[in-house]
């Protein structure tokens, strides 16, 4: 697996949804989806630009199981709380109803970046 280059694809795609839904809310004056946007744009787009960057620059970064772990959790996390919170904000469900879906997911995207900050600790040092 190339984990730079999954990063990468990755935010593109985030960058499509997050423009998609920015010109939404421009054209039809509905701001409701604000966090969504946000969300996207920097868990998405931005943090997966940036880590596929990271991943391609410098060496033996992508050595190990700790960025094939950071990959996944930081893209299972990150898209389900999108969706959720899309959900929620929409009202498609009850924040009742999701709520209790939000802190492991949480969890996986901190996670994430834990592997990210011990993983760059210890290739850059």
């Amino acid at each position: 697996m190339n984990i730079s280059r999954g990063f990468l694809v990755m935010g593109a795609l985030y960058l499509i949804v997050g423009i998609t839904i920015g010109s939404y809310m421009g054209a039809t004056q509905d701001h409701s989806l604000i966090p969504v946007h946000a969300h996207i744009n920097l868990l998405g787009f931005t943090l997966m630009t940036l880590f596929g960057l990271a991943y391609r620059l410098i060496p033996g970064l992508d050595e190990g199981w700790m960025p094939k772990a950071q990959f996944w959790l930081h893209q299972i996390g990150a898209l389900l709380l999108l969706i959720l919170l899309f959900l929620m904000l929409t009202q498609r469900a009850a924040p009742e109803t999701l709520g209790p879906f939000f802190p492991p997911l949480e969890a996986a995207v901190l996670l994430s970046a834990v592997f990210w900050a011990v993983n760059l600790w210890r290739r850059t040092g």
